[in-house]
């Protein structure tokens, strides 16, 4: 287990020291307990910005070839998200299904932090889309808070389309945590909709990105 708690430390040092990036808020992450981290999405590094930078394990889902990528470096991949709780998930599964989510609850009934993206999937034009409403079902679901997580020029780190990680420096800013009611899984979806719009308020309030009040969608739905 040392050698694989190993990697996220090592990971974070180099993420600091190449990147240079500014990070303000990390006490607002809770110190004990289950939370819920809702962060805008630019790159696929974002997850791995997240999952480095925080004081405490986020959990968030990983595609499946992650964990089964031959030769070194998919080792070194496998190594550095298991160290850090990602959630292997087939490729075409939807992050917001109901067995996903159960997942996640799993995880939060366990006292610990789960991260995910209202927006569903990444903003390709830098705008901030509207809510997707699993974040709301699980907080209220399970009484834990959400954190809000504002997320500024990873998109320069990995722009749409390439595979190439750039140096570039970025922002990443924790909000302070929001609760809300606890009415459990059986609740009303004028509800859900409304906690969910509160979230990514706050998330906008973090990034000042423009809004956009339609759901974001995969690039080959566009």
């Amino acid at each position: 287990m040392a050698s694989i708690d190993f990697f996220k430390p090592v990971v974070a040092r180099a993420i600091k020291l190449v990147f240079r990036p500014t990070i303000t808020g990390l006490e607002n992450i809770p110190k004990e307990g289950p939370f819920i981290v809702a962060s805008n999405h630019l790159s696929f590094f974002d997850s791995v910005i997240i999952q480095a930078l925080m004081p405490r394990k986020v959990a968030f889902f990983a595609k499946a070839e992650y964990f089964t990528t031959p030769g070194i470096k998919g080792r070194i991949m496998k190594a550095f998200f298991t160290s850090v709780g990602s959630i292997p998930v087939q490729r075409g599964q939807q992050a917001a299904s109901v067995a996903a989510l159960d997942k996640l609850v799993e995880i939060l009934d366990k006292g610990s932090g789960v991260g995910i993206y209202p927006e569903g999937t990444r903003s390709r034009d830098g705008r901030l889309y509207r809510g997707r409403t699993g974040v709301g079902w699980l907080t209220l679901a399970t009484g834990a808070p959400v954190v809000p997580v504002g997320l500024i020029g990873t998109d320069k780190l990995q722009p749409a389309g390439s595979n190439r990680i750039r140096r570039h420096k970025f922002e990443l800013h924790v909000g302070a945590p929001l609760a809300f009611e606890h009415p459990g899984a059986k609740h009303p979806l004028p509800l859900r909709r409304k906690v969910t719009d509160q979230v990514v308020d706050a998330i906008a309030q973090i990034t000042g990105q423009e809004r956009v009040g339609e759901y974001n969608k995969a690039p080959t739905a566009q």
